[in-house]
């Protein structure tokens, strides 16, 4: 059968927050299975545990922010993406303060960290969302929608009208079962623009942001030094963010999601939608394997081989 699996080992790094500026720490540990992705804020007098869930999220300006009556955990969209790619169905991520660190505003090092913990299957079938129908949201030009697909695809435009950015690609299709999610998506980085700093910081955001940790553009040019990772950077990060976000529908997801000028609360504002259609979705697994389309068994060798 195809199995939910968790970490091996535990495994810890440190960094900065990037809207915080503060250093936090952050602890990967093996979870039982079912538990699914869970996050613990050590730090505080009573530890608090919050489950990643689309429908504990309570902020999405310029991040995806959990919140469980007070109790906060931001920028969780980078990680919860590494999960994802990793085929991560249950884990314990103990932090100790209020927002995942940045590291190098992409997935990479999170993947990195994953594999060096190494990986464990669970004698427990992988369940999945499969969408049986479309669900989309719009608000404006923008566009985020679901349908059903036989596997997990993700096409994303954007349009910034910047030159920077107009001179790389902004439209991409990324297939987990044809393509490398370490190679192709996780190490585009997040970006910022220098004129949306100092409102930013006025709002107490993008506190601990900077040439090491995101691309960042002034008026005509890309200020970093050694350029993009990706031709289309800019565009795969918004990928790199739409699978963080839409794992926080609770499971794996079976189906196509479409977006246009789409970030973080449209993202959560379609997995809500999702969630509240009974008749939009249905959770499976597959025992035996052979029973799981060709795009979900190619999709979860693809996520075995990487971490093997």
């Amino acid at each position: 059968m195809l199995c939910q699996r968790t970490v091996k080992s535990v495994i810890r790094a440190s960094g900065v927050g990037l809207h915080s500026g503060k250093k936090v720490t952050l602890t990967l540990r093996p979870a039982a299975p079912d538990t699914g992705i869970m996050f613990r804020r050590v730090d505080l007098d009573t530890p608090v545990d919050i489950k990643a869930s689309a429908l504990t999220v309570g902020d999405t300006r310029m991040c995806s922010c959990l919140d469980v009556e007070g109790v906060r955990i931001g920028t969780v969209e980078h990680l919860m993406s590494a999960l994802c790619g990793l085929g991560i169905d249950n884990v314990w991520i103990d932090l100790d303060a209020a927002e995942v660190p940045i590291l190098d505003g992409s997935s990479s090092p999170f993947v990195f960290l994953i594999q060096s913990a190494g990986i464990s299957e669970q004698n427990v079938p992988k369940r999945f969302l499969r969408i049986k129908k479309p669900v989309e949201v719009r608000e404006g030009d923008k566009l985020a929608r679901l349908s059903p697909y036989a596997g997990f695809k993700l096409n994303f435009s954007i349009v910034f009208n910047h030159p920077a950015i107009d001179r790389t690609g902004q439209q991409v299709s990324f297939d987990f079962a044809e393509q490398g999610y370490t190679r192709d998506i996780a190490r585009a980085r997040t970006f910022g623009f220098t004129q949306e700093v100092e409102f930013l910081r006025e709002n107490g955001l993008a506190l601990g942001g900077g040439l090491e940790n995101a691309v960042v553009l002034d008026e005509y040019r890309i200020l970093n030094v050694d350029g993009l990772r990706y031709n289309d950077e800019f565009v795969k990060h918004k990928v790199l963010d739409a699978i963080g976000d839409l794992y926080l529908i609770g499971h794996p997801i079976i189906g196509e999601f479409t977006a246009h000028k789409s970030g973080h609360d449209l993202n959560n504002k379609l997995a809500r939608a999702v969630l509240a259609d009974a008749e939009a979705y249905e959770i499976v697994s597959f025992v035996p394997p052979e029973e799981a389309p060709v795009g979900v068994t190619r999709w979860m060798q693809q996520a075995y081989a990487l971490t093997t």
